[in-house]
């Protein structure tokens, strides 16, 4: 996977991809509270990790396809 440079710290690119992964997380999740709200999720816990987890997927998927 790799790991950035910054001024002498190595700084794992996987832990830039969760931070941007948790961000996008916090923008969607604005809007899928509104539907645990109204009880259209059974489960919010494992609705919320499933959420997070896609969102690492997708920004993994993007640092991979422009990474070269």
């Amino acid at each position: 996977m790799g790991e950035f440079n910054l001024y002498g710290v190595f700084v794992p690119s996987l832990l830039i991809q969760a931070l941007m992964a948790y961000i996008v997380f916090m923008l969607v999740s604005k809007w899928t509270d509104r539907l645990i709200q109204r009880d259209w999720v059974a489960f919010p816990g494992i609705f919320n990790l499933s959420l997070y987890m896609v969102c690492l997927l997708l920004t993994h998927w993007v640092f991979a396809q422009f990474s070269y």
